[in-house]
């Protein structure tokens, strides 16, 4: 069955296209998001919900789309989305942070363009036919210092534009290294360094709790004197109370939004300040970018869903579609590693411990990593995935941590996963052969070769004669059959586990009549999600 996206605000016809020629039922309601109450209604027909920023996917909407899996944001902002809800329930939430990169900073670009020469203002005096021509002084920026807050993808565009303006530019970055600053032609500085010498300031950094405010009223009171402020970025950066007052008293010359703390901007301390430029969040507004961002999403959204490719998710880690084909049966083997592990463990769950090695290691870790969390905590909630699983174990307290180091062993690579409780810990390791199966190579340390099926049972035992045939009889006995048989032991006469692999569940009575054997120490039945 195909999967069933809907499109609930307004995307371009291309964009309806791409869905539909990718084999996809889609539904086009664009003024569906408008409406909360029909859209809570629908919600859960649809594997994919394609959005801009009039749809709001509240944690209510999310808890009424029971078969969503992901939605797609055309566009950069997601303040619209539950991200937090959509990830407890499983659900991807993407978003197009490359199909507006250049519009929104050649818009930071024009908006200093239209402070430093009062451009607007000047626009405004002429149509009411005056003619100022002395009133509306203004700077050149060539030769200025434009002080850049993140130099990031956008960011990094503003700073090429600026150098190709004859400017000098400052970059604070805390992820910008000193040789791609060089690169860039920029400068890399501290924040203190770029307040005390920028001429212009323009932020491109994303809402965070170390970004809030990031030109507070003592930044602001921090700058050069006759400073221009531009922010195409995001509301809140700025205290705009503080920089009202800066503009007032002529410390800061002049500044240009298009971005505000509170939006739609109906009141702001900036409004009716001279050379204060200020637009309605146009950064994204022309006709390109809406046209990029909304193919963008739906070839985004077809991947996922047709062939689990992830791309510019906030919650989950990237795969793409090459990385999904040859990663299939490696983060299949991560989940049954998990599995395994959460099936086994009563106690609760203080640390998971991940190692990596050979060809595992060279891999896409944190897809690798999410599936194993996921295989643990499927105990918990059946319905955890990748997306969720991670949410859940932070919730918990639990600690996860990765080791990677270079083939060690008889296989190529492998995995081996630690779950750590107040009492023990609990070890498994497996690899894939090169038949694309995955196989458990070791239980507790010790070494097996293990085919994983749907219904399996383990057991633990002393290495003495019999276990063979006990298992086989009980078995037989309540009618179970053995697909498979798996034996291992650390030495003669020392301990000894099984794993076999059955065709059906077995019943509660042909676990009850393995220990009534009195061979076996353990006795657990298993199941997992073979594909």
């Amino acid at each position: 069955m195909a999967p069933k996206v809907l499109i609930s605000d307004k995307l371009s016809d291309a964009a309806v296209q791409i869905f539909k020629d990718r084999g996809i039922d889609v539904d086009f309601k664009p003024d569906l998001g408008k409406d909360k109450d029909a859209l809570l209604k629908v919600i859960g027909d649809y594997d994919g919900l394609a959005i801009r920023s009039a749809t709001k996917a509240t944690a209510k909407i999310i808890e009424a789309a029971k078969n969503l899996k992901v939605i797609g944001r055309a566009g950069i902002g997601t303040d619209n989305i539950d991200k937090e809800a959509a990830s407890k329930a499983g659900i991807i939430v993407m978003n197009t942070p490359f199909g507006n990169m250049i519009t929104t900073a050649e818009h930071a670009i024009a908006m200093m363009f239209a402070v430093a020469r009062q451009i607007p203002e000047a626009s405004t005096s002429t149509h009411a036919g005056k003619w100022e021509k002395s009133k509306f002084m203004g700077v050149e920026l060539t030769g200025k210092t434009l002080g850049v807050i993140g130099a990031g993808n956008i960011g990094g565009i503003v700073c090429d534009r600026a150098r190709g303006l004859k400017m000098k530019v400052l970059a604070y970055d805390p992820f910008l290294g000193e040789e791609k600053a060089e690169k860039m032609g920029v400068k890399k500085v501290d924040l203190a360094e770029l307040l005390a010498h920028a001429d212009f300031i323009t932020l491109h950094v994303p809402f965070t709790d170390q970004t809030a405010n990031i030109l507070s009223r003592e930044n602001i009171a921090k700058m050069k004197k006759g400073v221009r402020i531009i922010n195409c970025a995001r509301g809140g950066l700025v205290d705009e109370e503080a920089l009202a007052e800066a503009l007032k008293s002529g410390h800061v010359a002049g500044a240009a939004f298009d971005v505000f703390a509170v939006e739609p901007a109906t009141d702001s301390p900036l409004f009716n300040l001279p050379n204060v430029v200020v637009t309605p969040h146009l950064g994204a507004a022309t006709t390109e970018a809406q046209e990029n961002v909304a193919l963008q999403v739906a070839e985004q959204m077809s991947d996922y869903l047709l062939t689990g490719a992830v791309s510019n998710a906030l919650n989950m880690p990237s795969v793409t579609a090459e990385e999904a084909k040859v990663m299939g049966p490696w983060i299949e083997l991560a989940g049954h590693l998990g599995n395994f592990t959460g099936q086994m463990t009563d106690e609760p769950i203080k640390a998971i411990n991940i190692l990596y090695d050979g060809e595992a290691s060279s891999m896409n870790l944190e897809a690798l990593t999410a599936a194993t969390i996921a295989g643990i905590m499927k105990k918990v909630n059946p319905d955890t995935n990748m997306v969720s699983a991670p949410v859940i174990a932070k919730e918990r307290g639990i600690q996860v941590s990765t080791t990677k180091q270079d083939q060690s062993g008889t296989f190529d690579g492998y995995i081996k996963v630690t779950v750590v409780t107040g009492k023990r810990e609990r070890s498994v390791a497996g690899t894939v052969f090169s038949d694309g199966k995955p196989r458990f190579i070791q239980i507790k340390g010790i070494n097996i070769d293990a085919e994983i099926g749907e219904h399996m049972v383990y057991t633990t035992n002393e290495d003495v004669p019999g276990i063979i045939g006990a298992l086989g009889q009980t078995m037989g006995d309540n009618g179970v059959n053995i697909a498979n048989f798996t034996l291992g032991r650390k030495e003669a006469k020392g301990e000894a586990i099984a794993l076999l692999y059955v065709d059906e569940p077995v019943p509660a009575k042909a676990l009850d009549a393995l220990i009534a054997t009195g061979k076996f120490t353990q006795v657990k039945p298993l199941t997992f999600d073979v594909r």
